[in-house]
């Protein structure tokens, strides 16, 4: 039986359609897929744009033309990484492209705002370094779109369409991440800066580079020294370079990081472990300083990790993370008691300090901003549960 009859020629009408639509298949499958992709290219171009507009609100209420220009020529901008064939000195190498990126960075912002105090600079610097991430992101998107176009590759469509889902995410935090970073506020990667910044309590903050303070206090009848990078401004600092030259001149007994790592879907956000190396993401630049002392010193090395998702990260604070502070202080303090070495102990406060300040008083006004943004998205929720409900 068959949609052409039964007869010869409802048989040959069958077999010539059959051929047809097995040739046509995968053109139509393109089409489908690619009016999909098309719809996510043009939704992540507007997410890019919306990032960018973030940035030079930031900088200017009233931006004129060129201002916008500018903006839009620095989202080009890129870092080539140095050659990998020979590793030895590699680090090294890796270091001077990324001072050298952060330099032009720093230039720039001073050039397209020079009445900014350094403290909003480095929020605008973090803020378009999310507006590039988003910018790059969308170009590499549109440019398999436009690929796909071309060759009519059903598997190259096929691949683009299964990776979506998660690109799209990704947009949608890099823009909110944009915005947080550009308002100084606190996301989930300052949760280890935070915690330092509550240990440093009262205690005496000396700044060591541009980047990067210093407190010295006892803890637990013990002489602790507490590293994190400069805030409240937007900036990771670079506590593996300071780590390494402390080590150098005075006898330390244990190296213990903390920092905001990925979770696993499935495990809970705020969700505290403790393990032992040296916890700090990126390339590995100053990983490598505090792994080299720590070896030449033989010097324990442990940490505590805050477990959250990616997008999680580099959105504003979630109240999962805030409340994970309490047992990171209590893991923190069991750390310290079994440390029998003599000497002191080095606590790294690692991450992005956005919206965290170096003392007691600092941190009073970021609690203010993390409660405000977990109310702000608490109501958010509530609203896409009722239009959810709505629908139903």
């Amino acid at each position: 039986m068959n949609g052409f009859g039964d007869g010869i020629w409802g048989q040959l009408l069958s077999l010539i359609f059959f051929f047809i639509f097995m040739f046509f298949y995968s053109r139509i499958m393109v089409q489908q897929i690619l009016f999909k992709l098309e719809k996510s290219a043009q939704l992540l171009e507007k997410m890019s744009l919306k990032a960018e507009k973030i940035v030079i609100k930031k900088i200017s209420k009233n931006p004129d033309k060129k201002l916008k220009n500018r903006i839009k020529n620095f989202l080009e901008f890129f870092a080539i990484s140095p050659v990998n064939l020979d590793p030895y000195g590699l680090v090294k190498k890796l270091e001077h492209i990324v001072d050298l990126e952060k330099d032009r960075f720093k230039y720039f912002v001073k050039q397209v705002a020079p009445n900014m105090d350094s403290e909003k600079r480095s929020n605008v610097m973090m803020g378009l370094s999310g507006a590039m991430t988003l910018y790059q992101l969308t170009k590499l998107v549109r440019h398999f779109v436009e690929l796909i176009k071309k060759t009519k590759s059903i598997n190259l469509a096929m691949l683009l369409q299964m990776q979506l889902p998660l690109v799209e995410r990704l947009a949608k935090a890099l823009l909110h991440g944009t915005e947080a970073l550009s308002n100084g506020w606190p996301v989930g990667d300052t949760v280890g800066a935070y915690v330092a910044a509550n240990l440093i309590g009262k205690s005496k903050v000396k700044r060591v580079d541009e980047d990067t303070v210093v407190a010295r206090k006892n803890y637990k009848k013990r002489d602790i020294i507490i590293i994190k990078a400069s805030g409240p401004g937007g900036r990771t600092g670079n506590p593996g370079r300071v780590v390494g030259k402390i080590c150098k001149k005075e006898k330390i007994a244990k190296i213990i990081t903390i920092d905001a790592a990925a979770k696993l879907e499935g495990e809970k956000t705020g969700t505290v472990a403790e393990g032992i190396g040296v916890a700090i993401g990126g390339i590995g630049i100053e990983k490598s300083h505090i792994e080299d002392i720590a070896v030449k010193k033989k010097i324990p090395l442990d940490t505590i990790i805050i477990k959250m998702s990616q997008e999680e990260a580099i959105t504003p604070m979630r109240k999962s993370i805030f409340k994970s502070v309490p047992k990171v202080m209590g893991i923190l303090d069991e750390t310290i008691d079994r440390t029998k070495e003599r000497g002191k102990i080095i606590v790294v406060g690692v991450g992005n300090t956005s919206g965290v300040g170096n003392d007691k008083k600092e941190i009073d006004e970021s609690n203010k901003i993390i409660k405000k943004n977990i109310k702000r998205m608490q109501a958010l929720k509530k609203k896409k549960k009722k239009r959810f409900k709505f629908f139903l």
